[in-house]
């Protein structure tokens, strides 16, 4: 209940029981302020002991006529008290403007924005109105404000949950992605699967890249996803759009296992996908396929060869040799695994790709997961609407109708939609365009409740602490040494009710790789000895995920075990100011090595801490103790600008190293 609510029952001025409620020792500001039970009750106890009491008139006895006369003069000065007039309530919506927050009260906005100004508050018309001064604002204009309350995210475009009887599902082909590690041979497997194995009629071969294709493989068809890569493969992932079932992980038999195909693992594992081991360049020099298979063992994959139950199949890509029988071991888990979908339902599934081709319009691959779509259906995908004017194969044919699992390009699209969105088709034009235009609202409203790093965080250390849970944690470190000591202590460390698990670990900088698989997989980043780079720094914030690096690595598992319990003491955070290229290196009499710097990005300050960054790596950590423009000491160096850097007692400086300025704050933790 607020203040003005309690003032109309009890039939008193809202500054009077303002008055009233301060006296008592309650916390309240204005009329619009909230009251819990327990103070609205003391407060209506203390003005029905204000009410004076009832005196019934009697003849006026001998001796007082004196005191009645004298009390005339107080009843006619009450009398002259007018009461204030009531307050006007206006509703205002959660978040308003300026603008429209003058709109509410039928006053100017510059009448506000004056307003705010003389508080102290320099917000221009079209900024989001400062929640704690609605009140007051509103009260100096002759308003009580009423903010509606904020509707909870919605989820944009998520994906329905269907329920098809299992009478009207059909088997459908399996969509299978290919992943690896740079060079080991992704692209040329596709190459060599599209080449060999087009669908029967189409060996007049693939004209034009849609994104996916089909292959025949012992008269069933099998869709490939042909952007290799689980960057692309978790992107649409970050979306929600799993439509991956089965994952081939391309590792090169002349090169083992390799950082990016520990990444591959992690996030095949992650989607729960069925997996498959092509071990590619058998025929080369140096090929030791046992020897790939032993280290795959040491990242969770066991093949069946040592016993465990992924299949592994030998090949060379180049020539050919063993892709039939990798084609065969993927229709024999299609055929175990029985992949169905409802074929006469309305057509759902997921944009691949999208791009705007001249004489074409906006375009769009997708894959069909459910339903079957026909020339003319009306579709909306995320924020964008369209009809089906043309479907066309990976020939570049024309199509009258997809069904599941089939990929085909659309023509038709109002705007060019986000890979990654799911399209369904609806009953109208007038439909989808009316969908379209409410999703793009919730967008709105969903990058404006965007949660920060730390929100996401408390968020996920609340349900940790309310019900049987996991908090996934990726690790990146400077060693395989220090990675492996990390991973195991981590893992040990346990709660009733809770624990911790390493989704991934690997060695080297954090990129933004590591920052869409936290994003997809709610996780926390913990880097040993390693800095993120700008661009997951960027993405990082962009996503709220959290990142925390650590030097000593005591201190991160004390520090992952008090997130574990929710003992979250006090901390000292890490502010990054800016970060140097070096370009140059200057040895100078009595100083040591300078450093010669351009600044990319932010601002360098003297007397800053500061990383050294080899290659990733932190190689010194220390304090900026000499900062030059030229010849002249200066305080600090912004982004664009060269500088001269000597960082204290330290001279292993090296062109091509990055000098990371920072500084360390106090915050507490909540």
């Amino acid at each position: 209940m607020r203040v003005y609510e309690l003032a109309r029952d009890l039939a008193v001025d809202s500054k009077v029981l303002l008055q009233q409620a301060q006296d008592l020792g309650i916390e309240v500001k204005t009329a619009s302020s909230g009251l819990d039970d327990e103070s609205a009750e003391l407060l209506r106890l203390a003005v029905a002991g204000d009410e004076p009491e009832v005196v019934e008139t009697t003849e006026p006895e001998p001796g007082t006529a004196d005191t009645i006369v004298e009390a005339e003069p107080e009843a006619e000065q009450v009398a002259e008290t007018e009461p204030e007039p009531e307050l006007d309530i206006v509703s205002v919506p959660h978040g308003a403007s300026v603008t429209v927050f003058a709109e509410a009260l039928g006053v100017p906005a510059k009448d506000v924005v004056s307003r705010l100004l003389t508080m102290g508050q320099p917000v221009g018309a079209g900024q989001t109105m400062p929640p704690e001064l609605i009140d007051e604002v509103a009260e100096a204009f002759g308003f009580i404000v009423d903010v509606e309350a904020s509707p909870p995210p919605p989820a944009v475009a998520e994906r329905p949950v269907f329920e098809d009887d299992d009478s009207e599902l059909s088997p459908r082909p399996p969509v299978v992605t290919v992943m690896g590690h740079v060079d080991h041979g992704k692209t040329t497997l596709l190459d060599t699967i599209r080449k060999t194995s087009v669908v029967e009629g189409e060996q007049g071969g693939i004209t034009q890249h849609i994104g996916a294709y089909q292959v025949d493989v012992n008269g069933h068809p099998v869709t490939f996803i042909d952007t290799p890569g689980h960057e692309a493969f978790t992107s649409l992932r970050a979306r929600g759009a799993n439509i991956t079932d089965i994952v081939i992980l391309v590792v090169a038999a002349n090169d083992g296992v390799m950082p990016q195909t520990v990444e591959a693992i992690s996030h095949a594992k992650a989607a729960d996908v069925k997996m498959i081991v092509a071990v590619n360049k058998v025929d080369l020099p140096g090929a030791d396929p046992l020897r790939v298979r032993t280290e795959l063992t040491e990242h969770g994959v066991i093949t069946e060869e040592l016993g465990g139950d992924v299949p592994s199949v030998e090949i060379s890509a180049l020539n050919g040799q063993g892709v039939d029988d990798l084609l065969e071991v993927v229709d024999l888990i299609a055929q175990l695994e029985e992949y169905k979908a409802n074929p006469k339902a309305e057509a759902s599934g997921v944009v691949v790709e999208s791009q705007l081709e001249r004489g074409k319009g906006a375009i769009a691959s997708v894959i069909v997961q459910r339903g079957t779509l026909h020339t003319g259906d009306p579709f909306v995908a995320g924020a964008t609407s369209g009809r089906a004017r043309a479907l066309m194969d990976e020939k570049g044919q024309q199509v009258k109708e997809a069904g599941p699992s089939m990929p085909v390009q659309i023509m038709g699209w109002d705007e060019v939609p986000t890979a990654g969105d799911f399209f369904s088709v609806v009953e109208s034009d007038r439909e989808a365009r009316r969908i379209a235009t409410e999703r793009e609202e919730e967008l709105k409203a969903v990058s404006q409740a965007m949660p920060s790093a730390r929100d996401r965080l408390q968020g996920l250390l609340e349900q940790l602490r309310s019900e049987d849970a996991t908090l996934n944690v990726i690790v990146k470190a400077d060693a395989h040494g220090s990675l492996e000591a990390l991973r195991d202590s981590i893992s040990k460390i346990e709660r009733e009710g809770g624990k911790i698990q390493v989704l991934h670990g690997a060695v080297g900088g954090i990129n933004e790789n590591d920052v869409t698989l936290a994003e997809v997989t709610e996780s926390v980043i913990v880097g040993f000895n390693v800095r993120p780079e700008p661009k997951a720094r960027k993405a990082a914030e962009e996503a709220g995920v959290e990142i925390r690096t650590y030097g000593i690595i005591y201190e991160l598992l004390d520090d992952i075990e008090q997130l574990l319990v929710g003992q979250l003491a006090p901390e000292e955070q890490e502010q990054v100011l800016g970060t140097a290229e070096v370009r140059a290196t200057f040895k100078v009499p009595r100083i040591g090595t300078v450093a010669g710097c351009y600044v990319i990005e932010g601002v360098v300050q003297r007397g800053a801490k500061a990383r050294l960054i080899r290659d990733g790596v932190v190689i010194h950590d220390g304090t900026i103790s000499s900062l030059k423009r030229f010849k002249d000491d200066v305080r600090e160096v912004a982004a664009g600008f060269e500088c001269g850097i000597g960082l204290e007692g330290y001279n292993d400086v090296k062109e091509g190293d990055n000098i990371e300025a920072y500084l360390i704050r106090e915050v507490a933790r909540t």
